[in-house]
């Protein structure tokens, strides 16, 4: 599966109230977080961003607290994947289990704002097409490539449970 969208570039230590301000934590609705996603960090980020778009960070993106409402927002908002150096651990498992792609990616910090990447999802293979450049991030194992194409978590495991009832 190839992702292929614009780049919208951040730092280091984007936090979880950047990505989805805490007053909007008693929204549940992805299409209602969307709204308000990167608000706390880029007033602009809504009238740019287009379905597929991809966000590229510096180190420790998604720090801060728990909240899995960051990661739905950013879905929500149409982003394909995020892309950074590192991100916090809670957040990248929180993004898995709804079916985001995250990449850690070293030299994520060489991806410039608006440059055209596709990212081939199974190689963890990153091309800048923009700048005609190739970064490797890790691919992820076959049982998270599986977590993410069937939308998350919930998804992947109604799937496994259908699957065992229909033997």
């Amino acid at each position: 599966m190839k992702l292929k969208g614009v780049v919208h570039k951040y730092g280091a230590n984007v936090d979880t109230d950047a990505i989805i301000p805490a007053r909007y934590l008693n929204v549940s609705e992805p299409g209602e977080l969307a709204g308000h996603c990167m608000e706390g960090i880029d007033g602009e980020f809504l009238s740019r961003v287009k379905p597929d778009d991809i966000i590229v960070a510096t180190t420790n993106f998604g720090c801060g607290s728990s909240r899995e409402h960051a990661p739905i927002a950013i879905k929500a908002v149409g982003i394909s994947c995020v892309i950074a150096q590192s991100f916090a651990r809670i957040f990248f498992r929180n993004a898995i289990n709804i079916g985001l792609p995250l990449f850690e990616c070293a030299q994520a910090d060489e991806i410039e704002q608006g440059d055209e990447l596709e990212v081939a999802l199974e190689k963890g293979e990153i091309s800048d097409i923009t700048r005609n450049k190739v970064f490797k991030a890790e691919p992820y194992p076959d049982f998270m490539l599986q977590i993410i194409s069937t939308g998350g978590l919930i998804e992947y495991t109604r799937k496994k449970i259908e699957a065992r009832g229909s033997q």
